[in-house]
């Protein structure tokens, strides 16, 4: 949208910058659009707003639009107080000044943490837990969120009650996958138990798609505080206890949630977690790397998943590779670990790597990467809250997996769990399903 455009009538001038707006308010991107050394598009931010704001959210922002230029997009009133926004730079730091402005963060990019059967639902033992995930019967009475890419609810084997979709302001109806990414993570949670396809670890749970990725597997801050901020509205209503999010963008936790250094998606999920209570289960990301420079998985307040090589569903190592290269139970060689004992104190495994699950539209396909990970512990915590976790806030459900996990015997571990460490690198301790 930079430099001038001759336009023949004012109409066609509010067609042309309407197309433009929906593109960047609704979190796509293009290569003509100008990024930040922090890869955020220029010009794209999040504004969060005082509390005392929210009764007279829509006469801000229209005052911030007459004022300063701002064209918004989003509106969040839930999770926190504010909205997204396209603002011209020379705007920036007179907005930051108004003082119903908390902070004017940049809307950066997030995207999948996919890599590149269910061997993972047999490896932490679902298959033994109250629900005997594969015996062809039953089916868990409890709600899943998942925040990714939407959910195809054409998939006979997934159970999805709906979804609302954060990628496009004006349409928050299309919340369908139109990448593959969500219904895969979406079978590994819950995929019914009925003798077809695959099964999930929590089978026939209801699903909600909370669509914060679009069609390219990629998204923004604004789109996950949007999702963030329907979670917050609708998780008490819905019966929705845990919500999953294989997704991550660059970022880090202050330690105040958020409110340190202006991070609106943190601020978020410290609501979500400690007013909705709702128990976030996050992917680590892909990147070999120090998870303290990855967000969400940084967040404290999150139960971070790192990914573990497992190639026939079986402890005790041997079993030869799939889908890709690598040696059974050992911690994936794509996967980020903890470093320090704040980021540990939130870590669990997951198996992540040649994990069969729902595709899109019929039948299944084989991922890997923490995303496939997240989604086992996940299912796990939901399961756990039907049974002792029962009536548990996020902390202590954190607090109960990661307990149990470590409380299982050294030979159901693998190498790069706390019984058989890699200097410098924490992947936690494999989540046990069986239990519950």
């Amino acid at each position: 949208m930079a430099g001038r455009v001759r336009v023949a009538s004012p109409a066609y001038r509010l067609a042309a910058v309407s197309a433009a707006v929906v593109a960047l308010l609704a979190g796509s991107h293009t290569g003509a659009e100008a990024t930040g050394r922090t890869g955020a598009v220029v010009g794209r931010y999040v504004i969060v707003l005082q509390d005392s704001a929210r009764d007279r959210l829509d006469a801000v922002v229209g005052a911030h639009g007459r004022d300063h230029g701002v064209l918004a997009g989003f509106r969040y009133r839930h999770a926190l107080v504010g909205y997204s926004a396209l603002v011209p730079e020379s705007q920036v730091a007179a907005l930051r000044g108004d003082p119903n402005v908390k902070a004017v963060a940049p809307d950066l990019p997030v995207h999948a943490t996919q890599q590149v059967l269910p061997t993972g639902v047999d490896r932490i033992q679902a298959d033994v837990s109250s629900t005997a995930s594969g015996n062809g019967t039953g089916t868990v009475d409890t709600a899943v969120a998942i925040l990714d890419t939407g959910i195809d609810e054409r998939h006979a084997d997934l159970n999805v009650a709906g979804g609302f979709n954060c990628t496009n302001p004006r349409r928050p109806e299309a919340w369908r996958d139109n990448h593959g990414h969500g219904t895969h993570v979406a079978g590994t949670v819950a995929a019914r138990d009925n003798g077809d396809a695959v099964v999930g670890v929590v089978p026939g749970a209801r699903l909600y798609a909370v669509k914060v990725l679009g069609a390219s597997g990629s998204g923004s801050t604004s789109n996950i505080v949007c999702g963030l901020d329907w979670l917050a509205q609708n998780a008490a209503p819905l019966g929705i206890k845990v919500a999953n999010m294989s997704l991550g963008g660059d970022g880090a936790d202050d330690g105040n949630c958020g409110f340190t250094n202006n991070d609106p998606e943190h601020q978020a999920i410290c609501h979500v977690v400690n007013n909705a209570g709702v128990t976030m289960v996050v992917a680590a990301g892909n990147d070999a790397d120090d998870m303290t420079d990855h967000a969400p998985a940084a967040f404290d307040e999150v139960l971070t998943v790192t990914a573990v090589a497992d190639f026939n569903g079986q402890p005790g190592g041997g079993a030869a590779a799939t889908c890709r290269t690598g040696t059974d139970e050992t911690a994936a060689d794509f996967s980020n670990f903890a470093v320090s004992a704040a980021d540990a104190a939130h870590t669990i495994a997951g198996p992540g790597v040649c994990i069969e699950s729902t595709r899109r539209s019929i039948g299944t396909t084989v991922y890997s990467g923490t995303s496939m990970a997240s989604p086992h512990v996940a299912g796990t915590a939901a399961l756990c809250l039907t049974g002792p976790c029962a009536g548990m806030t996020p902390a202590q459900v954190a607090a109960k997996l990661r307990d149990d996990a470590a409380a299982q015997p050294a030979a159901y571990g693998f190498a790069g769990d706390p019984n058989a460490p890699v200097s410098g690198r924490y992947y936690g301790h494999l989540v046990h399903a069986g239990g519950y």
